[in-house]
């Protein structure tokens, strides 16, 4: 919406050189509650991001294809703000709070006066205060990439006086979900600090890692319910720091993994107080700062529905916590089971559209509708979605996030809270970019496709995105697929005839024809996957690089199984003939030389 104030109008059009020159002297010359209007030949992008650093917001219309007006507004000040519909803060406090920061880092003052003038000025600051204070630093021109380099030093002003209220929730509340794992993941880096004082032995570092790596389903957990649902209370901060904080860590645990894996044990031990330091800290600004917040800015109704959907991404080294209700409402813990998926449910949504135009009733979900290419009904549309063999995310237009394919494969984990996001805090800071890029030159219309690919976790992921346009070619929004193409990157040849690996007969004939192998290891059929795992710990990851399918192995549900599975079994469910695994499994155990 544009802000309804005096605009210095500028007309580009044509204009190149001089073009950025005029804009920043009108900048200059703007009196307080004044704004710049721009009128361009084609949408002004390469203008948002400085504008934004400066501490404006924008408003575009486009009049034609070759005419966008767009307005530039200072953004809300420090009591406008929308954090403080959700948070009850002194303003004066966080003016002189913001204004010390300021000077920090604009040079005025050192990093020491900065500490000393904060503890002269005050006795203490909550988590609430800090969070508020750093929310409105963008609008003084402190950018998040400033922020998130310099977080430490800002921590450091505030060392002595930031005080965090102690968070008491029941099981199943989402904080204390986070809190928990946090105290499993403590534990395991008070192992690491042993084990470095202890001779170097690689599988009792393999088995530390193989839990360290969780890590990351709390990072996910937290990036796709928890920072959504902060940000509708106006405090994106920590999507747009914390998120790439979480992923340096994530990259120095791959880094540690790869080092130990090629038995660069020196280079390995020397980085490992890094990676307990780095996690450490991660952890300290969640318990101080950001769940303190978030348990002062979210209702207990956010955190009811943020529980449908954790599950769905799962925990970190706890099992499944139990079900959270809010206890405000009368609703029982029934009714929310009924609800899981709601904000997902493509039904329900394409049923709300179609009854507002006048198509379908919102109940009849077996009404045949007359589609693009056919007949279905509302049922079979959400069926056909959810057995898609790729995922699928629909941008549109606003770049706000409006649907994704609710499938069981999904690459990477989306969560209810994802809907009606901006795109730009779906990603981490160094996506964005790129992200930005796919976009305007799909609105531009210079590009209708990108697609990338990246080898992960032993996995081949192809992404494309595709710009999505109406009949007379106008941007409607970007579709993203993403799809694990590991499977058939590896196909060679031609399969005409049906074959199935799972039948009882082919199995039957393959065993005539190829005798499981003997091996030195006296590997067979018959060994447990529970126990060779614990004798091999490597081969989790090992395993789950040969197929997607055992993406289980990490599940919860199968510490329950490992004591009875075979690598019968589960050779099986990952699509092997059981003599082929066995000898895949037999040369990765001579590979590490055991």
């Amino acid at each position: 919406m544009k802000k309804d104030i005096k605009y210095i109008t500028i007309d580009g059009r044509g204009e190149h050189e001089s073009f950025k020159d005029c804009v920043t002297k009108a900048i200059e010359d703007l009196n307080l509650g004044e704004g710049i209007h721009v009128i361009k030949d084609f949408e002004p992008f390469p203008m948002y991001k400085m504008m934004e650093s400066k501490g404006f917001d924008k408003y575009v219309e486009k009049i034609s294809d070759n005419e966008y007006h767009a307005y530039f507004f200072p953004k809300p000040k420090l009591h406008d703000i929308e954090m403080h519909n959700h948070l009850n803060v002194d303003k004066e406090k966080i003016e002189k709070m913001v204004a010390i920061k300021l000077d920090y880092f604009n040079g005025r003052i050192s990093l020491e006066e900065a500490k000393n003038k904060m503890k002269a000025s005050f006795e203490k600051i909550t988590a609430e205060e800090f969070a508020i204070a750093e929310q409105h630093l963008i609008s003084h021109g402190i950018s998040d990439d400033v922020l998130t380099e310099r977080l430490s030093e800002i921590l450091e002003i505030f060392d002595g006086i930031l005080v965090s209220t102690e968070v008491e929730v029941p099981k199943g509340h989402p904080i204390r979900t986070y809190m928990d794992e946090i105290i499993e993941i403590k534990k395991v880096l008070t192992s690491m600090d042993e084990q470095l004082k202890k001779k170097f032995i690689k599988n009792q570092w393999l088995e530390l890692y193989d839990k360290l790596s969780q890590i990351s389903i709390h990072f996910s957990r937290k990036q796709n319910q928890l920072f959504p649902a902060l940000e509708k209370r106006g405090f994106d901060k920590p999507s747009k720091v914390m998120w790439t904080l979480d992923n340096n860590i994530k990259d120095i645990i791959r880094k540690s993994k790869a080092l130990l894996s090629e038995d660069k044990d020196e280079e390995f031990l020397a980085l490992q107080p890094e990676v307990i330091d780095m996690i450490k800290d991660m952890m300290i600004k969640e318990n101080e700062i950001l769940f303190p917040t978030a348990m002062e800015m979210l209702t207990n109704e956010d955190f009811a529905k943020m529980r449908i959907s954790d599950d769905e991404i799962g925990y970190c080294l706890i099992d499944n916590p139990p079900a959270f209700v809010n206890p405000d409402s009368k609703a029982t813990s029934k009714s929310f089971e009924n609800v899981e998926n709601m904000n997902v449910d493509l039904l329900k949504d394409l049923a709300a559209v179609l009854e507002k135009h006048g198509v379908a009733s919102k109940t009849n979900e077996e009404e045949v509708l007359n589609v693009s290419q056919g007949l279905l009904t509302l049922k079979q549309i959400n069926l056909i979605f959810k057995h898609l063999p790729i995922d699928l995310t629909f941008v549109d237009e606003e770049n706000l996030v409006k649907f994704y394919s609710d499938t069981k494969h999904r690459v990477f984990p989306r969560s209810a809270g994802v809907i009606g996001r901006a795109v730009e805090n779906c990603h981490p800071r160094e996506s964005v970019d790129t992200v930005e890029k796919i976009i305007n030159a799909f609105k531009e219309g210079t590009r209708d496709e990108a697609e990338f690919w990246l080898e992960m976790g032993g996995k081949f992921i192809y992404i494309l995105y595709t710009a999505v346009r109406d009949e007379k070619g106008n941007f409607k929004g970007v579709l993203e697929m993403m799809q694990d193409a590991t499977h058939i990157r590896s196909l060679t040849g031609s399969q005409r005839l049906l074959s199935w690996n799972d039948s009882d007969n082919k199995a039957a004939n393959k065993e005539e024809t190829n005798p499981i192998p003997s091996n030195e290891y006296n590997i067979t059929k018959e060994t447990n996957i529970g126990g060779l795992l614990k004798k091999y710990p490597y081969l989790k990851d090992f395993l789950i690089s040969l197929s997607p399918k055992f993406e289980k192995l990490n599940s919860p549900i199968f510490k329950t199984m490992a004591g009875v599975a075979t690598l019968e079994m589960i050779s099986a469910r990952g699509g092997f003939e059981v003599s082929d695994l066995i000898d895949k499994i037999v040369g990765e155990v001579k590979k590490n030389g055991n």
